[in-house]
């Protein structure tokens, strides 16, 4: 179970540095429009490539989880993510994140510990 719980964690890091990513380049991107000059600007975004790479290693990485454990105790361990979420939404992005939020969380986690359990 120790093994599962680091892969998941390692996995919800992943996929939130890659949704991380992602914030920051589409606000890089500027207003869209159909031009040359946006699209050049996506694809040489570096944020953009590393938001690819960090989906694509946290497929991987959950394929490899579907693989060896039961869905059933997997699926609902990724919440952990909404945790590495908030944590990156605060520290990273530097929003404000309400009281409520993290009530929220921990209610979901309260309720995925009794699912795992």
């Amino acid at each position: 179970m120790i093994v599962l719980i680091l892969l998941i964690i390692l996995q919800s890091v992943v996929l939130v540095a890659a949704q991380t990513f992602l914030k920051i380049s589409v606000e890089l991107f500027g207003k869209f429009s159909w031009s040359w000059q946006y699209f050049k600007t996506v694809f040489t975004t570096w944020q953009f490539a590393a938001s690819g790479l960090c989906a694509l290693s946290a497929m991987f990485i959950w394929m490899y989880v579907l693989k060896k454990y039961e869905f059933s105790v997997a699926y609902p361990l990724l919440s952990i993510s909404y945790i590495i979420g908030l944590l990156s939404a605060h520290f990273i992005l530097h929003e404000a994140v309400p009281l409520t939020r993290w009530i929220g969380v921990v209610i979901v986690m309260i309720g995925v510990f009794f699912i795992v359990k």
